[in-house]
């Protein structure tokens, strides 16, 4: 399998996930021509996409499906309330409503070789899910945009080869910059978005031998940096029982703007 953000962060968000025979995107946040861009990265073209997997309804993830779906017609999976969310948004403008295809939370899909399946998280969406995806015994896990974690999600991320995970903000940071109260209030909450710490309390918890590549996504472009996000989850993971030498650990920050390197697991 691999793995290659296309974009991530507060701005937008997607990523590709494949095998040698199948291509999913997970997440549109971005400009359709990006995710032309990324096609001819990898060496394909955009028909070649199998599928496409939505978390959530957000603009920040569904930005460019709406030319996605005029132009080349990839079948669209996302739980019913994001389904529901994603036809009220008005920016998207008319497509072909056939191409939504609904899943329920805890359902297992299979798109050529590789298994999906999703997960409810704790977010202010209608129903939002992460994802993980499975091909030939290894494990790719997604999740960004939770407020909070728990054992469930522990379990469903576990194992995993490789994996991005939401490190938003630096607390302080948003503390004292100029977001308004409510806003500050809705980040920080039960149903917003992970601090760098969060971050790396989770990220410890999924450590396992296997593990090869941990991407930090999702960061705020107001309230982070990619060197205090680094920094802070590197903190949490001090003196793990797997890696003694963090420096050996392939912990990144993923691109905000652009493709990252592609990630062979």
């Amino acid at each position: 399998m691999k793995m290659m953000t296309i974009a991530s962060g507060s701005s937008g968000n997607s990523i590709y996930i494949g095998s040698e025979t199948t291509s999913i995107i997970l997440d549109v946040g971005v400009a359709a021509k990006r995710i032309k861009e990324a096609s001819d990265k990898l060496g394909m073209d955009v028909t070649d996409i199998d599928a496409i997997f939505i978390t959530h309804e957000h603009i920040d993830h569904i930005k460019g499906l709406g030319v996605i779906c005029r132009k080349y017609k990839i079948p669209i999976y996302a739980t019913y309330g994001t389904i529901d969310g994603i036809m009220q948004c008005k920016s998207l403008g008319v497509f072909d409503y056939n191409l939504l295809k609904p899943i329920r939370s805890g359902e297992s899909i299979l798109i050529g070789d590789i298994m999906v399946t999703s997960h409810a998280i704790s977010h202010d969406a209608a129903e939002p899910v992460c994802y993980k995806f499975e091909c030939d015994k290894k494990k790719i896990s997604v999740a960004t945009d939770l407020g909070v974690y728990d054992n469930s999600i522990i379990d469903f991320l576990s194992e995993s080869q490789a994996m991005l995970i939401e490190a938003n903000h630096d607390i302080r940071m948003l503390e004292a910059g100029d977001y308004p109260f409510y806003l500050k209030n809705r980040i920080l909450g039960n149903k917003g978005h992970l601090c760098n710490e969060a971050s790396g309390r989770l990220i410890r918890q999924l450590l396992n031998p296997d593990l090869k590549y941990i991407l930090l996504g999702h960061l705020s472009d107001k309230n982070n940096y990619p060197g205090l996000a680094l920094q802070a989850v590197k903190n949490e993971l001090m003196g793990n029982d797997y890696f003694d030498d963090l420096d050996k650990l392939e912990l990144l920050v993923a691109p905000r703007y652009e493709c990252s390197q592609i990630y062979n697991i």
